[in-house]
């Protein structure tokens, strides 16, 4: 569910876990469109956009794809660049393209947009959401918009392949909502997907995870601006979605890279005791850095993302282990061992309920100090393993 706020330092990370070979690989946006879609809550979508981009080359067969699915905060955009200076290549650089873990030079690598992509202001970013014009009004859907699935993302995905006359998935491959996305292909599309790999990932929501992702609505329903999700045309409630991106952020990172991250504070400065109402470095460094992200999110779609991944149980059975009888894919789970978001029991969970069917599913932690993070900026520490289970 990873947020990457535009810092210099976060900057500074993801190019330094890319290769330097990611400036070969250039990639152009497309976009895919299909009417009538419907949801899993029953309800039609009379035309839904979604982004998305490939690396490599499909074969004669349509058999060498693999499909990539992105977390909360990200897109489409997973590796190679738009343009030779671009100052950021996509997010999983590091591990798709030519001769790496994922290998452009073999496998026709696919991502798309999600539906109600958290920030629909981005450039190249395409998807259909809250924000979109309903056809019958003439106006942004609001929250006349259903109420969309983890399911939905990949139903949604399932017929962009479908266009293309792809009917089967080397591997699917995603990191937090994207590991949601991944287990449920396998879960949807049993007979379709040969592997499944889940990065900080889990098999089903509980309790604990589902409040945490609560945290990240309130702020947004609590801002006046919000008026009940009809602000469109008017003023945007960007004090609760720099809120919540601040939420989201620090409850993606460990405090160790947090603490890092962040400006150091004197013993008692001036400034705050002259004033409550007054920043402190870190607080200031955080809300200041959310404030410029804001504008490019949408408030319900955040909304409509976190519902998403409130309701996620894999198969979206009456449990996860009816879910995941269904699945038949090989599987690997990659949690990040100090991750306190999409902690690693969740991944256990799963992989003992396949065990417990009789399944071999693969498990190993990314080692870090980033948090849920790890899954991107360390994930090439898991570039062999990766490799070893998607060539095999």
């Amino acid at each position: 569910m990873i947020s990457r706020l535009i810092t210099p330092f976060l900057i500074a990370a993801c190019i330094a876990c890319s290769s330097v070979a990611h400036a070969d690989l250039l990639v152009t946006k497309k976009t895919f469109s299909t009417k009538n879609f419907s949801t899993v809550s029953g309800e039609t979508i009379a035309e839904v956009n979604v982004g998305w981009e490939a690396y490599g080359k499909l074969n004669e067969n349509k058999d060498n794809v693999i499909l990539i699915t992105h977390f909360f905060s990200g897109n489409s955009h997973a590796a190679g660049k738009y343009t030779p200076d671009d100052p950021q290549p996509g997010y999983w650089d590091a591990i798709i393209g030519p001769g790496k873990a994922i290998d452009t030079n073999k496998y026709y690598v696919i991502s798309s947009d999600t539906l109600v992509n958290a920030f629909p202001n981005l450039p190249h970013v395409v998807t259909t959401g809250p924000a979109s014009i309903n056809p019958e009004t003439g106006k942004p859907y609001g929250l006349d918009f259903p109420v969309v699935t983890i399911r939905d993302f990949v139903n949604v995905q399932h017929a962009l392949l479908q266009s293309l006359g792809i009917n089967k998935l080397h591997a699917v491959v995603g990191a937090s909502m994207g590991s949601l996305q991944a287990i449920e292909w396998a879960a949807a599309y049993p007979d379709m997907v040969e592997r499944m790999v889940s990065v900080i990932g889990a098999g089903a929501m509980d309790a604990w995870t589902i409040t945490a992702l609560e945290h990240w609505a309130r702020p947004i329903r609590l801002d006046p601006n919000w008026n009940g999700g009809d602000y469109y045309g008017g003023q945007a409630p960007l004090a609760g979605v720099t809120n919540s991106l601040v939420m989201i952020t620090q409850q993606a990172m460990h405090p160790v890279a947090f603490n890092a991250m962040s400006p150091s504070q004197e013993v008692l400065p001036k400034s705050a005791l002259d004033s409550v109402l007054n920043g402190l470095p870190a607080t200031d460094f955080w809300f200041g850095g959310a404030t410029q992200r804001a504008p490019l999110a949408d408030a319900n779609h955040i909304l409509y993302l976190v519902r998403a991944n409130q309701l996620f149980v894999a198969g979206h059975d009456k449990d996860l282990a009816t879910g995941l009888a269904q699945v038949k894919a090989k599987t690997l789970f990659l949690p990040a061992k100090n991750d306190l978001l999409l902690q690693p029991y969740l991944a256990k969970q799963a992989v003992e309920v396949l065990e417990a069917q009789g399944e071999q599913p693969k498990y190993a932690e990314i080692d870090g100090t980033f948090g849920h993070l790890d899954g991107v900026y360390n994930i090439q520490s898991k570039a062999d393993e990766l490799a070893e289970f998607i060539n095999n």
